[in-house]
């Protein structure tokens, strides 16, 4: 196991490295990097971008250590450069907000905020957790391809034990 490699199978990431993700472009790069490895113009293709707007991402990311270059094919000349995420998902801790518009004094123009509480057994806490990230992992691939018409939303689950927080 990768020692950012953590027991759930999520890869763990510095706050520096979680800004990288602060995009809904770049979540995607990384969803069309999680089963196969690509080069910059197949994911282009796939999200219906410019291959140069999704080099430029691909670089950052790779410069960022969240996705590994795995091959390197000439073709005709032609360097090309397949990469693959290091993860499908990314985990952070400490107690600033990764994503400004998740504060709570972000000014949205919309924004809809679900909480509730919940009495869990761990292996519950286990699969509420992946059920969740199924369900987003749907959504990304849903919102793959750009749309004219769509605007770009921050969506955060936190999952949090109370008895942990009352013992401090």
């Amino acid at each position: 196991m990768d020692s950012n490699q953590n027991q759930q199978g999520m890869f763990d990431i510095t706050v520096e490295q979680a800004k990288l993700l602060g995009s809904s472009q770049r979540v995607k790069i990384i969803g069309s990097l999680t089963d196969t490895p690509k080069t910059a113009k197949q994911v282009a293709d796939e999200l219906g971008e410019s291959p140069g707007s999704i080099h430029y991402h691909i670089q950052k990311l790779y410069d960022g250590g969240l996705i590994d270059l795995v091959e390197t094919r000439t073709v005709g000349g032609i360097v090309e450069k397949y990469y693959k995420s290091k993860a499908k998902w990314f985990n952070t801790t400490g107690p600033q907000s990764l994503d400004p518009a998740l504060a709570d004094d972000y000014n949205a123009v919309s924004s809809t905020k679900i909480q509730l509480r919940l009495q869990l057994t761990e292996e519950e806490r286990v699969e509420l957790a992946k059920d969740f990230r199924s369900l987003l992992e749907k959504w990304v691939k849903k919102t793959i391809a750009a749309k004219d018409d769509s605007k770009e939303y921050a969506i955060g689950v936190n999952l949090v034990s109370t008895e942990e927080a009352s013992k401090k």
